[in-house]
C-alpha cells in the first residue's frame, strides 16, 4: 500500500512510523525544506522527536503534488485550522481511488464542521468516504511503540476495515466504528474538558477526585451534545469518548491540558491567549461547541465555565465557584 501523509507534526510523524512498521511505502509532506532533508538524510526529525530514529524506508518531500498523486491511502494530519485549505490544495491531485484517512479533532474553522463532514463536502460522492482515525493516543506514546488502541470510524464499515488493517500492529490495536459522526464529537468536546481540568490542578484545587467528576460529569456533556448533532449515545462509551476523555484530562502529554494548567496558574486566560503559539483544538472547540449548546438549549455547564474564562474574561477561580453553586440536582 502507497500512503502519504499530510503534516510532520508529532502525529503526522508517529502515523507515518506506524505505517513503515507495517512494511507500507509512506511519504510524508512537510512544508519545512530542512525537516525533509533531516528525515532523508539522517532519518530523524529533531525539531520533534529529537534524536528518536525513523525508519529507512520513510520518505519525506515538500512536494504536494508528488506526496499525493498515486496514493491508496492520504492520511490528514493538519490541525483543524489549517483542514480547509488543505482541502483545496490537494484537490488537483487527488485520485478516485484514494482513501482519505482523517486524524484532526475539532472544528473546521470555515464552516464550523467537523472533519468528516467537511471532507465530504470537499469532495462529494467519492468512492470511498473519509474515514476518521481517532482516540485515546498521544504520539509521544505511540513514536516509542506504547501499547495504543484507536478506531478507524466511517459510514462505510468496508473501508473503515480497510484503513483498520493498514494500520493495526502489534502496539497498535485499530477496532472500527460506524459512528464518525460519535467519534469526532467525542474527539472535539473532550477537548474542552481537559482545559476545564488543566485550570482545575493550575489552582491549586484539582486532585482525583476533581479529575473523576470531570470526566464523569464530562461524559454526560459530551453525549447530550453528541446526540444532539445525530450520534449514537453508545460510542461515547468507548475509546473516542470515554476513553480519549481520560488521556486527554490526565495526561501532561496533552496541550489542552497544559493550556487550562497554564491558565489555572495565572487565574486568568489572558496572558495565554495573548502569547500561545501551540494549536490548542479545545480553545476553539469550546467557542463553536458553548455558543450552539447556548443557541439550543443544552445544558453544558463545563464548557459554559471554559467558555466565560477563554471568551468571557472570568477569572478561573470564579468560573469553578459558579459550577460548584450550581442549584443542588439529582445525577
Amino acid at each position: 500500500m502507497k500512503a502519504a501523509v499530510i503534516g510532520s507534526g508529532t502525529w503526522g510523524l508517529a502515523l507515518s512510523q506506524v505505517l513503515c512498521d507495517n512494511f507500507h511505502e509512506v511519504t510524508v509532506y512537510s512544508l519545512m525544506e530542512d525537516l525533509a532533508r533531516e528525515i532523508n538524510t539522517c532519518h530523524t526529525a529533531t525539531p520533534v522527536f529529537g534524536d528518536h530514529l525513523f525508519p529507512e524506508r520513510l520518505y519525506a518531500t515538500t512536494d504536494l503534488e508528488e506526496a499525493v498523486r498515486g496514493k491508496d491511502a492520504l492520511v490528514l494530519s493538519v490541525p483543524t485550522s489549517a483542514l480547509d485549505s488543505v482541502l483545496s490544495q490537494i484537490a488537483p491531485y487527488l485520485e478516485e481511488e484514494t482513501v482519505i484517512v482523517n486524524t484532526a479533532k475539532g472544528f473546521d474553522r470555515e464552516a464550523l464542521m467537523l472533519p468528516y463532514a467537511a471532507i465530504n463536502k470537499a469532495f462529494p460522492g467519492r468512492k470511498y468516504p473519509p474515514v476518521s482515525l481517532v482516540g485515546p493516543s498521544h504520539a509521544e506514546e505511540v513514536v516509542v511503540r506504547k501499547l495504543t488502541g484507536i478506531c478507524a470510524a466511517s459510514s462505510d464499515k468496508e473501508t473503515a476495515a480497510k484503513v483498520q488493517n493498514w494500520f493495526a500492529n502489534t502496539y497498535l490495536r485499530v477496532y472500527t466504528c460506524a459512528d464518525p459522526i460519535g467519534a469526532e464529537v467525542g474527539s472535539a468536546v473532550k477537548n474542552v474538558i481537559a482545559i476545564a481540568a488543566g485550570m482545575s490542578d493550575g489552582l491549586g484545587i484539582g486532585g482525583d477526585n476533581t479529575k473523576a467528576a470531570l470526566v464523569t460529569r464530562g461524559i454526560c456533556e459530551i453525549v447530550r451534545y453528541g446526540v444532539y448533532k445525530g450520534a449514537q449515545k453508545e460510542t461515547f462509551f468507548g475509546l473516542t469518548g470515554v476513553g480519549d476523555l481520560i488521556v486527554t484530562c490526565f495526561s501532561i502529554h496533552s496541550r489542552n491540558y497544559r493550556a487550562g494548567l497554564q491558565i489555572g496558574k495565572a487565574d486568568d486566560a489572558a496572558e495565554f491567549l495573548a502569547n500561545n503559539t501551540a494549536t490548542v483544538e479545545g480553545i476553539f472547540s469550546c467557542k463553536v461547541i458553548a455558543e450552539e449548546a447556548k443557541r439550543l438549549g443544552i445544558e453544558m455547564p463545563l464548557v459554559e465555565a471554559v467558555y466565560d474564562v477563554l471568551f468571557g474574561g472570568q477569572a478561573p477561580s470564579l468560573a469553578v465557584r459558579a459550577v460548584m453553586l450550581r442549584p443542588l440536582k439529582e445525577e
